[in-house]
């Protein structure tokens, strides 16, 4: 009997996770670049409980990692200048307190000191460092390959270029982790490499590839399993408490 009530715990523990894992792709349905991820569960055998008859291990639930759906979100057309979509596996760099971080959130902007910047601050990187714009800058162009021209002044028509977008991607993109505000951290055994196959579409932003319909399907079915693991366990509960008190009644 207490075998089954740690079994079900186990379960519950699992649940509860995948719950919030669920809960954060929800969240971020109408994030730009997030990526959904996925709960990943395997099978532990404990090395002492057993069976009844002493034979079979008892097995438990193990919350063993989240995985990282990669695939490519929906592109929408924004019309801001300095917004770019990726198209392939890449990556932008960011410059953060606490070092380089990548995201494919492209909804881009100005600070007051003309660098390009996420919507929350972060300095975006180019291959020569952040990447500056003058005020009198109009006309950006940000082509395909991640190069930045913009014309100077009202008469110019010359263009000038301001940079070019740094794009990485890595060999194990499972291996990175989420670090907020949309982005992702490498530990050095992964580090970013220059990835000229993405190409970079401007005007427009790559949506957040989590799929709502989906999603919510699997909040009501770890809910119905929580509820359903929650009653036998109180079912257990119940069998124990009404063993021993038929015990207590026993004359002695």
């Amino acid at each position: 009997m207490q075998n089954s009530l740690l079994i079900g715990l186990s379960r519950q523990v699992a649940l509860q996770r995948e719950l919030d894992v669920v809960a954060n792709n929800i969240a971020n349905m109408n994030t730009s670049g997030y990526k959904a991820d996925g709960a990943v569960f395997e099978e532990f055998l404990s090395p002492v409980a057993r069976a009844a008859d002493t034979r079979n291990r008892i097995s438990f639930v193990h919350d063993r990692a989240t995985w990282h759906d990669l695939s490519q979100g929906a592109v929408e057309r924004t019309g801001n200048p300095l917004d770019v979509a990726l198209q392939g596996d890449g990556f932008l760099v960011v410059q953060t307190p606490r070092g380089e971080r990548y995201t494919r959130n492209g909804a881009l902007q100005l600070n007051a000191a003309g660098e390009l910047v996420t919507a929350s601050g972060m300095r975006v990187m180019g291959d020569g460092g952040v990447i500056r714009f003058q005020p009198t800058d109009r006309d950006i162009v940000i082509a395909q390959d991640g190069t930045i021209s913009v014309k100077e002044g009202t008469q110019t028509q010359t263009s000038s270029l301001r940079g070019k977008l740094r794009v990485v991607a890595f060999a194990r993109p499972q291996q990175l982790q989420k670090a907020g505000d949309g982005t992702f951290s490498a530990d050095a055994g992964n580090a970013p490499r220059p990835d000229p196959q993405t190409r970079l579409l401007q005007g427009a932003v790559e949506k957040s590839n989590v799929r709502g319909v989906v999603e919510i399907t699997r909040m009501i079915e770890v809910t119905r399993s929580y509820t359903q693991v929650a009653s036998m366990i109180q079912q257990q509960a119940e069998m124990r408490q009404s063993a021993l008190q038929k015990l207590a009644d026993v004359p002695n």
